[in-house]
């Protein structure tokens, strides 16, 4: 199905199910233990290995030598394979480093060997017994040291942008801001380690593994391992959180691979904590300098964002300015991105990469901008909003309601209660309120799916689509079920095989909206063999309550479908829609914080995030990813971050004791209001992505909450105590 023209009239518009807050259809098999993770996967003809892998000691250089004699005479070891072993192979097309193979050493823990034993325990004793030897050579690990060589990335990225006379309109604007800001290195620490089973049948593998996107996974595992991707079997149907982490191909899934086929056994592998966070992905540090210039009466007249970040060589930068270009009006504009070779781990996609960084600096300056003016933050935001594409105005917004998002938000959290900068005290406590605008693009992939119907009435759904703790099994039954006019009980879905129709997987927040459009294109060639078999118009045929119906004549869906059952099978492709109107989510964040005047602790007292993002498929599942999304922020703000040894090149705090995230108690209150709206241009859903809008701005509505309680403005991320306490106010 093509979609290239704006959405009408459809059977999504019933809402007899899309839109009902229906709960998790997947619920109850992660509540009894009965959902297998990739390695919980369990075959009872099976034996399975275990394998344990061994991470560089170094960061950049080159292994001269492997010494595996003694980790191989050590109890219940079967196997190891070295990364000199298997020598070079070729690079996956969407991996930045190489995962295993060579010599070469890219950065620190990349993968050098697996040693596989009959248990866990031996292999993880056995692997400490491997030696390596190491030409280590100086590599560069400090961002900020690294800024002056930075370069121009690819033009792939459109790292820069312009409109106006930039530097002309500030210099001449009559109120400005010039300043710094910085977030830093930050980890997925996602629940589920990275982990893989594989099994060779001949020259066929099958592997289980933790996978936010099958085909990528696949394509790139095809490629490394230099066979047939048709000869490659992946599956997984449950994902314990990924937050981008598992986009790529990861060397677990690999390393499994190659030690399944060493010992003649199916191999488990899981990637210990130190190596999730040194070995796979993360998101990268910037330094971002922004200015913004404003007539007295608070119209921006110039506005510019720069970034500098950080990567392996052919790797790219965090997009961090991107939201600049869209999110306010200005006629003079500026954007640039600059890239630093690091020696670092790869950094790559992180729940909204680009709009999290890049907000958590612009959303501080426009507060900033705001308090310069004397203009109440919310009032300067929407004086500054624009309904066009304000580098290319003869494009408007497909659906733009920040400002309602931003009114809403404020009534609703008691924005008129709030006080000056470091007025407010309850006892030893300074409260502060504080807001920041959301927004994320609405990107949208090519998705297919297969649906069945069979002879007992039951819809059966194939998509390799991905369920990564976001409610893809019940928004996707829930489509299906409306499309074909049936209950949610008479959905079947199936998520996570290779050998399903390829789907958009999850990602980008492209996920929902995609995968569903998909199911949608599907059911719509299944209605028509329906109403073809039937004898039926398929122009006025309707399913309802289990029925297909024209004129006066009524079949049950299951009589329908015959001994043979019938088959739907497309794939949602993507016209020029994008081009014409641009398409992105909004919202409005506001928290209140309790600053310790004596000690600096900050406390978030309360949350509140209001989405604009198309019509909401399932308010239950589009709320906990906002409400998640809403804790990742509050990381973001006041604790997480990788720190860098910038002397030997990797992150100390590499497990879930040093890097802190927010737990329940850290947050007592969170509530989420969803606009009401539809946007006929993003798809036949009409709906959009959410799950990374509920964490763009968070951390700025943090920041601008503490500078409200004490008076006290901090640019640089996180926002820990000892940032505040040296210009706290005296203790009275």
């Amino acid at each position: 199905m093509q979609f290239d023209k704006p959405a009408t009239t459809n059977p999504i518009d019933q809402l007899k199910v899309v839109g009902k807050p229906i709960h998790r259809i997947d619920g109850e098999l992660k509540a009894t233990g009965r959902a297998m993770y990739a390695y919980e996967w369990h075959d009872p003809d099976l034996r399975y290995a275990y394998g344990y892998p061994v991470g560089s000691a170094i960061a950049k250089g080159q292994i001269t030598a492997i010494d595996s004699a003694a980790a191989k005479k050590a109890p219940g070891v079967l196997g190891v394979v070295t990364t000199l072993d298997v020598g070079d192979l070729q690079k996956g097309k969407l991996n930045t480093a190489k995962l295993f193979g060579g010599s070469a050493i890219q950065h620190y823990h990349q993968a050098v060997a697996v040693v596989v034993a009959e248990t866990f325990e031996q292999a993880r004793a056995a692997a400490a017994l491997i030696r390596v030897d190491y030409a280590a050579e100086k590599g560069a690990f400090d961002l900020k040291a690294e800024m002056a060589n930075a370069e121009t990335p690819d033009p792939s990225t459109e790292p820069e942008s312009a409109a106006g006379d930039f530097q002309a309109a500030f210099a001449a604007a009559p109120v400005t801001l010039d300043a710094e800001y910085t977030t830093p290195d930050q980890s997925h620490a996602m629940m589920e380690p990275h982990a893989s089973i594989a099994a060779w049948n001949g020259d066929e593998v099958t592997v289980w593994t933790s996978s936010q996107m099958i085909d990528w996974w696949r394509s790139d595992f095809a490629i490394t391992l230099g066979m047939d991707k048709e000869k490659v079997h992946l599956m997984s149907p449950f994902i314990g959180g990924g937050f981008g982490g598992k986009l790529f191909l990861r060397v677990d899934a690999v390393l499994a691979a190659f030690a399944a086929k060493a010992v003649g056994r199916p191999v488990k592998v899981a990637l210990p904590r130190p190596m999730i966070s040194n070995n796979t992905t993360h998101r990268p540090a910037t330094i971002q300098r922004i200015r913004i210039g404003a007539e007295r009466d608070g119209k921006i007249t110039a506005i510019g964002h720069e970034s500098w970040s950080g990567d392996l060589p052919g790797g790219g930068p965090e997009t961090a300015v991107m939201q600049t270009r869209l999110l306010y009006a200005g006629e003079n504009r500026m954007t640039a991105m600059k890239l630093a070779t690091l020696d670092l781990p790869e950094g790559n996609a992180m729940r909204a990469p680009g709009e999290a960084p890049g907000l958590m600096a612009l959303e501080i300056a426009v507060d900033e901008m705001a308090e310069k003016l004397g203009v109440d933050p919310i009032e300067f935001r929407i004086k500054n909003d624009t309904q066009v594409d304000p580098e290319n105005p003869e494009r408007p917004f497909s659906h733009r309601d920040l400002i309602g998002c931003l009114r809403l938000g404020a009534e609703k959290f008691g924005w008129n209660q709030r006080a000056r900068a470091g007025a407010r005290r309850e006892g030893n406590w300074m409260i502060g309120m504080g807001v920041a605008a959301a927004f994320r693009n609405n990107l949208v992939m090519p998705s297919g799916a297969r649906v069945k119907l069979g002879q007992d009435g039951v819809v059966i759904v194939e998509t390799d689509m991905t369920d990564i703790g976001t409610g893809s099994y019940t928004i996707i039954a829930q489509t299906a079920a409306e499309m074909m006019g049936v209950g949610v009980d008479k959905v079947a879905v199936q998520l996570g095989d290779s050998r399903f129709p390829v789907s958009a997987g999850s990602g980008g927040q492209f996920g929902a909206n995609s995968a569903t459009s998909g199911v949608y294109a599907a059911c719509v060639k299944l209605r028509e063999a329906v109403a073809s078999k039937l004898g039926f118009n398929s122009a006025d045929v309707v399913f309802e309550n289990g029925e297909v119906r024209s004129g006066n004549r009524a079949v049950a869906l299951a009589e329908a479908a015959g001994p043979d059952g019938l088959v739907g099978e497309d794939t949602i492709e993507w016209g020029d829609l994008t081009k014409t109107h641009q398409q992105s989510t909004f919202g409005g964040h506001f928290v209140e914080v309790g600053v310790d005047i004596a000690t600096g602790e900050t406390r978030i007292r309360r949350m509140l995030a209001v989405c604009a993002a198309g019509r909401i498929l399932n308010p239950i599942t589009a709320r906990s990813q906002v409400i998640g999304a809403m804790t990742m922020g509050a990381g973001g703000a006041l604790s997480e971050e990788l720190a860098v040894d910038t002397r030997h090149g990797f992150f100390v705090n590499h497990d879930l004791a040093g890097y802190e995230v927010p737990v329940h108690a850290d947050i007592p209150h969170q509530e989420v209001i969803f606009m009401d709206e539809t946007d006929p241009y993003s798809s036949p859903m009409k709906a959009k992505g959410v799950g990374e809008l509920g964490l763009c701005g968070v951390s700025a509505a943090i920041a601008n909450a503490i500078y409200n309680a004490t008076g006290v403005r901090v640019r640089h991320y996180p926002i820990t105590l000892d940032k505040l306490i040296g210009d706290l106010p005296d203790v009275a």
